[in-house]
């Protein structure tokens, strides 16, 4: 097959290149569309907020004159400069199963690179480091929930088969069953000794105070990661885009603050799992999607993401984490879900990974990212 991987220049070719996953996942029942619009925003460089950073180009591989795959390249400079990195970082990273058409991707990525001086490619992330992360690896048994990737099984063979390796540990994601009521029990029990202390309190997010509730979530983040290996960190502009979609569906009963003596020491933050109803929304690339996405809007979801906890590490392995846990699954129950995902770990953090299982959840999907000398 003779493959030519062109940049994206005309409307013509960014629309091939945002719509092209849909060729790829059309007969997947487990992929969940993204929305269009939302991509169109993230891979605009007036608009996206990655540009503030970086700089990124966009190709389509084109073969008989049809599209057969898409690549993002992108240098993060604030990130290398202050990890003292010369990455670059590949996303959009989709391809029909043939390896001339992968091998024609990466070789472009390649070039990319070696252009701008940089020395690893490092993905796959979409311009964002927390959203669609990595190659699916293991879990195909259910759709990913809010924020978390799904990749075809080729896609890894075809990476690790180029040569390319592990970057880190795999980021994992654990379901975690709210009508368990024998382990609910026993983790109630430990929550009701840290409200009988009252050393410890816990407060809902105030969406009216938004500007230092973002300071104390960034806060709590950095300092509460700081030791992972390889933790590229938040930007303060970056986490407020990530989490602002959510004011408009999260209840803020579900986003929790544990604090000490007025004190932000833990953040836990628990949305509504959009994805059930955005599996059905084919990404609202036409305007009768929008009436699909309403109807499966009005249903209560079965799972809460929670996708995030950040504990400063002097309460590790006090009482904080389990009675915030308890607290939010009893809100959660009492407000119909009947799971959580507790997504995405890094099994570089055995402290998160540690706590799931000591709630009684369990691993149910794996993603990788991986990296690759260029030579």
């Amino acid at each position: 097959m003779n493959v030519i991987v062109q940049p994206v220049q005309t409307a013509h070719e960014r629309k091939t290149f945002l719509t092209f996953p849909w060729r790829i996942y059309k007969n997947d029942p487990l992929w969940v569309p993204p929305l269009l619009r939302t991509r169109d925003k993230v891979t605009d460089p007036q608009r996206g907020v990655f540009f503030r950073r970086g700089e990124a180009e966009f190709f389509v591989a084109w073969a008989n004159g049809r599209p057969v795959g898409t690549l993002c390249a992108a240098e993060d400079k604030a990130t290398n400069a202050r990890k003292n990195r010369r990455d670059c970082v590949i996303g959009f990273l989709d391809y029909i199963p043939d390896h001339a058409v992968f091998s024609a991707l990466i070789d472009t990525a390649c070039q990319w690179a070696k252009a701008r001086q940089l020395d690893t490619l490092f993905g796959p992330f979409d311009l964002d480091y927390d959203d669609a992360y990595g190659v699916l690896v293991d879990g195909r048994d259910r759709p990913p929930t809010l924020m978390c990737g799904h990749t075809p099984p080729y896609y890894q063979q075809y990476m690790e088969e180029a040569g390319f390796k592990p970057a880190r540990k795999d980021n994992v994601a654990f379901a975690l069953d709210f009508t368990n009521t024998t382990q609910l029990e026993r983790l109630a029990r430990l929550g009701q000794r840290s409200r009988r202390r009252g050393e410890i309190v816990l407060r809902a997010v105030n969406f009216d105070d938004w500007d230092r509730e973002i300071d104390r979530i960034l806060h709590l983040m950095e300092t509460a990661m700081a030791h992972i290996p390889g933790h590229i960190g938040w930007r303060r502009d970056t986490l407020e885009t990530a989490v602002k979609p959510f004011r408009n569906i999260a209840d803020p009963e579900l986003i929790l603050f544990a604090e000490v003596k007025g004190e932000a020491v833990g953040w836990l933050p628990g949305v509504p799992n959009l994805n059930e109803a955005l599996i059905h929304a084919n990404g609202l690339r036409y305007p009768w999607d929008y009436a699909k996405l309403w109807w499966h809007m009005r249903q209560q979801p079965h799972c809460l993401a929670i996708k995030a906890i950040a504990v400063l590490p002097e309460y590790w392995g006090t009482a904080v984490p389990i009675y915030m846990f308890d607290e939010l699954i009893q809100r959660a129950r009492a407000k119909g879900y009947t799971w959580g995902d507790l997504s995405i770990t890094s099994e570089d953090n055995p402290t998160t990974p540690g706590l799931a299982k000591q709630l009684g959840a369990t691993l149910y999907k794996r993603w990788r990212v991986y990296h690759l000398p260029i030579t």
